[in-house]
């Protein structure tokens, strides 16, 4: 129970806090000589996105308890990762990132839940964000990439995002999947052990490795 509910509240924080973020910009648009209305309801229009990936934690976690199981459709993950970069381009700017995106086109379809799987690249991406935070001299640069992969010999889907932070001493690496290990001083250290318990209920693997430059890369493969 413990973990459940630090589990909601790493994964409601982050819309929350953007529903927070977007109602003060809307203020700003609207506290003005001249309101501007449009920025005002491009404001708006994010809460109203952000309150719904809130909600759709939840409905996902009372179908759960309700032992009525994920709802698995066939999923292109090239189109999900594009969906979650969306809901992270308030942190991507907010923390001036350079985004590299290598996205494949042609990969097959995976079996799996749409909002599990985005809870796993938010976390990721987000994390990443984070890890740059305090980088200067050099670029934020945070690059993404889509790829065919393999599973147990079988057709996959590789999904790989790595930052350029300040790094991971390599006897440390598995320990980031540890529930209740963060290397965050504010830190739940559940967002990667939830993130690769998701994974390998699709099929999958998450693992991480130390970039020859500064930074670490995670990434999983899901059978297709």
């Amino acid at each position: 129970m413990g973990e459940l509910t630090a589990s909601l509240a790493h994964e409601l924080n982050q819309p929350l806090a953007a529903v927070v973020t977007n109602g003060s910009a809307c203020l700003r648009w609207l506290d003005r000589g001249e309101p501007n209305l449009e920025e005002a309801m491009s404001a708006v229009r994010r809460m109203i996105r952000d309150a719904d990936r809130a909600a759709d934690v939840i409905a996902h976690v009372r179908a759960m308890l309700r032992s009525s199981g994920v709802e698995k459709v066939w999923l292109d993950v090239t189109g999900v990762i594009r969906e979650v970069l969306v809901l992270a381009q308030p942190e991507i700017q907010r923390h001036r990132i350079v985004m590299r995106e290598a996205l494949a086109e042609d990969l097959p379809p995976v079996w799996g839940d749409r909002v599990q799987l985005q809870q796993v690249l938010l976390n990721l991406i987000v994390n990443g964000v984070e890890a740059m935070a305090d980088v200067e001299g050099r670029d934020r640069a945070l690059a993404i990439r889509s790829e065919h992969g393999k599973v147990d010999q079988g057709p996959g889907v590789l999904v790989s995002v790595q930052d350029a932070g300040v790094g991971v001493a390599p006897e440390n690496l598995d320990r980031l999947f540890d529930a209740f290990y963060s290397t965050k001083s504010d830190g739940l250290g559940l967002g990667l052990s939830i993130s690769r318990s998701i994974i390998q209920r699709h099929g999958g693997r998450l693992w991480a490795t130390a970039n020859e430059v500064p930074g670490t890369t995670f990434q999983f493969v899901l059978p297709a």
